[in-house]
């Protein structure tokens, strides 16, 4: 079962509930550039907790993690920020636009209980690129603090949860901030112990998916397994301590406002690329057909088997590459994995185009500094003379993510792109 439960936070005490001044998106996008501006602009940012100054390494004197830990205990001792009177289930309410169409994303912002991803109740949902995972941990156990959000999904298809976000979002708000794209975030907050227990009841018998922050979730469980050591040796055995838990943001994933994007790649080969070559092998597996010229990725929606967008540094313009209909997947796909897995679109591009054609696979990391991501489709196909080949993919699909997760398997790295990203600031979590 899911250990879902309110918790005290720890909030800005600031006289006004606008914190756009000390909110940041994700520690993992900001560029030290973007972090000095942010500092320039209130020298309480949150990005002084989660990018402290400082060396990398913990031994050295002065380090990251002995300045994060030295804020962290100052900001509590002055009043910069202070816990909240009583656990709470907080709720989130992002607002942005898509093409123009007004969105709003709702989560509650709840503590979780740390599961290891076998116990099948908090399950990931793709393959993480390789990438230390020493910063994070150094600096929750300098902290001992949760400073971001998972982002997590549940499925409540029927809309359970949906009477407990209009009951809580009908209160006053106690935060909010807008970023620099334009989207605004708000926080509330609900100390009632039956909406508490409401909301814990629903989302117990549920899995939970992670949707973005698998590496935050990997190093809170490290956090968890060395704080119970530490108590074993001790002598001590605390019951549901705050370190068994993480601070989770939790999404319907059956929200028609839950926006998932693609992230498309750009690839190269080792020495001179042969466009001719490359088209020979892609017309093994794939159909390929001109695109139209306006926003030809919307052709891809029409589309029920694999199918993504092409286009190579040669091309003047992109192609539909489309499973060809006598493609058996399970045989081409020679893994121990399922149908489900193997229809995925990031998987037949991964197997099929990007390792056969372009020797650039993630078991072999040295490959993967020849693969780049890219948000942004028009932004893709437009840079296409910089890159071998440029690849378009269409979104992931909930349906999709669920099946795969439950079955066990990840998908590849970079299969969803969940929109917005959560900012940090609006609420903290002591894990001590």
């Amino acid at each position: 079962m899911a250990r879902v439960r309110p918790f005290a936070g720890y909030r800005y005490a600031r006289t006004s509930t606008d914190l756009t001044p000390v909110i940041a998106p994700p520690y993992d996008v900001i560029s030290e550039a973007q972090r000095e501006a942010l500092l320039a602009r209130d020298a309480h940012n949150v990005v002084a907790l989660e990018l402290p100054s400082g060396p990398l390494d913990a031994n050295v004197a002065g380090n990251r993690y002995a300045t994060g830990s030295a804020t962290w205990e100052a900001w509590r001792e002055d009043g910069t920020i202070a816990p909240d009177p009583a656990p709470a289930v907080y709720v989130l309410e992002q607002r942005f636009a898509v093409h123009g169409k007004p969105v709003r994303r709702r989560a509650f912002i709840v503590e979780v209980g740390l599961e290891p991803f076998s116990a099948g109740i908090v399950l990931p949902h793709e393959r993480t690129l390789p990438k230390a995972l020493g910063d994070r941990f150094e600096l929750i156990k300098a902290t001992g603090a949760n400073l971001s959000q998972v982002l997590g999904l549940f499925d409540d298809a029927a809309g359970a949860t949906d009477a407990l976000f209009e009951t809580v979002t009908a209160t006053e708000p106690v935060a909010t901030a807008t970023d620099g794209d334009g989207v605004t975030s708000t926080l509330w907050a609900s100390t009632d112990a039956g909406e508490a227990a409401t909301l814990s009841a629903i989302l117990a018998p549920k899995s939970i998916f992670i949707a973005d922050g698998h590496h935050r979730y990997t190093t809170a469980l490290a956090y968890r397994d060395l704080r119970r050591e530490q108590a074993a040796a001790a002598g001590e055995n605390p019951t549901n301590p705050a370190y068994d838990f993480v601070m989770m943001a939790l999404v319907n994933m059956e929200d028609p406002e839950l926006v998932v994007m693609p992230t498309h790649r750009v690839a190269d080969v080792i020495g001179t690329f042969d466009s001719a070559s490359f088209y020979e092998g892609l017309a093994r597996y794939f159909t390929l057909s001109p695109a139209p010229t306006e926003k030809p990725w919307n052709i891809l929606e029409e589309m029920a088997e694999p199918a993504f967008l092409v286009r190579t540094r040669d091309d003047a313009a992109p192609l539909v590459a489309r499973l060809r209909g006598d493609v058996d997947l399970d045989a081409v796909i020679p893994l121990d994995r399922s149908a489900a897995w193997k229809h995925l679109d990031v998987a037949v591009v991964q197997e099929l185009v990007l390792n056969p054609l372009l020797d650039i696979h993630p078991d072999r990391a040295e490959t993967l500094d020849r693969l780049g991501f890219v948000k942004d489709a028009r932004e893709a196909l437009a840079n296409a003379a910089g890159h071998d080949v440029v690849l378009v993919l269409r979104p992931t699909r909930m349906d999709q993510l669920r099946e795969v997760a439950l079955a066990g398997e990840t998908m590849p790295q970079k299969s969803t792109y969940f929109y917005p990203k959560l900012l940090s600031g609006l609420v903290f979590r002591s894990a001590e």
